[in-house]
């Protein structure tokens, strides 16, 4: 395999949370009140540093979707919306959703998804 090439972002980063690589700017945020199987995840308009896994038929509530992975590690960090069959749900697509639990926030911070 040839040498990764990563995108470096100035500003309030997001960044892969098992190996640091960016990934968003907090100014991206197009919303945070997502939600996937580990808890919280972001709405971005512009992420950097992901690869596309092959776009599928698995079914979202609202769309098909792409997996995303980091471009460093490999490891999911979320998914980009491909197709939003709703129309009041088109504004999602083509921008990518980061699971909270997969990344590390501005200031270091992790989210840990807390027992239930």
């Amino acid at each position: 395999m040839g040498r990764v090439f990563v995108v470096s972002l100035e500003g309030r980063i997001y960044s892969c949370r098992h190996c640091g690589t960016h990934l968003a700017l907090t100014q991206d945020i197009a919303s945070k009140s997502f939600h996937c199987r580990h808890g919280k995840a972001y709405l971005f308009n512009k992420v950097v540093n992901v690869t596309l896994g092959e776009t599928d038929e698995r079914l979202m509530k609202t769309g098909l979707h792409t997996d995303i992975f980091c471009t460093r590690c490999g490891s999911i960090v979320g998914w980009k919306y491909e197709t939003a069959y709703e129309k009041n749900q088109k504004y999602k697509e083509g921008k990518s959703v980061l699971d909270r639990y997969k990344i590390s926030g501005p200031d270091g911070s992790n989210y840990w998804v807390s027992g239930r």
